[in-house]
């Protein structure tokens, strides 16, 4: 069980009335991310609450209108998975921190510096959201975000949006090792030559052309021919 000073007030609201239980903020967000936990691991009492500053419990009767059931387990599960959690200062700076990492990951792959053609490395862009005091919002998810930080960096570094369509060649022997990687982007087309080599057009964020062109070369001994086709 959790210690009850460490625990938070989970609730949920049903037919108008409030349902409290005391959990771990930590344990419960991680059971809800999909993490294999106990649940004697996340609550610090096995009791339902209307008021648990006050220690008022529920009947069995409002139980059973207000969840179908008066199964505590069974109530408790339903809490955890779909109430409201707080969650400490501590998980808000990993929330933020983890949301930036992923718009940094996201600006790293899909835009490319304009006066270039190269991605901008992750550091020059870590550097460029600090210059630019960008606050990351925990509430919005990284995609949520990412435009209106890409217009926040644009005064301080060169930055675009761009999208390759390219040609492969690959050679017969290493075209099953390698197609799994081209299913992965958007394939745009794919036919067998004479020779059995599969030639495919996939489309791809410029930024992670290098990626690509280096996981398919390190399967095909670096023998896997490339084209740009179009870039927009």
């Amino acid at each position: 069980m959790v210690d009850i000073d460490k625990a938070v007030t989970a609730r949920i609201k049903k037919n108008g009335k409030t349902y409290e239980l005391l959990v771990d903020p930590v344990a419960a967000q991680d059971y809800r991310k999909g993490k294999s936990i106990r649940i004697r691991s996340i609550t610090a009492v096995d009791d339902i609450f209307t008021d648990a500053r006050k220690g008022i419990k529920p009947s069995v009767k409002e139980l059973e209108e207000a969840f179908k059931t008066s199964d505590i387990p069974t109530i408790i599960l339903e809490i955890i998975k779909h109430g409201d959690i707080p969650i400490t200062s501590q998980q808000l700076h990993a929330q933020r921190e983890e949301l930036r990492k992923q718009i940094v990951t996201k600006i790293h792959r899909f835009t490319i510096d304009s006066r270039t053609g190269l991605p901008h490395p992750p550091q020059r862009i870590e550097a460029a959201m600090n210059e630019a005091k960008i606050k990351i919002e925990e509430n919005k998810t990284a995609d949520q975000q990412l435009e209106d930080v890409i217009t926040a960096l644009r005064p301080i570094i060169p930055i675009k949006f761009e999208t390759r369509q390219i040609e492969l060649v690959i050679p017969p022997q290493y075209s099953s090792a390698a197609f799994p990687i081209l299913k992965q982007h958007k394939l745009l087309h794919e036919d067998w030559l004479a020779d059995g080599s599969l030639r495919a057009v996939i489309e791809i964020p410029s930024g992670i052309t290098d990626d690509v062109f280096s996981s398919l070369q390190k399967i095909a001994h670096g023998q896997v021919e490339s084209k740009i086709l179009k870039t927009f």
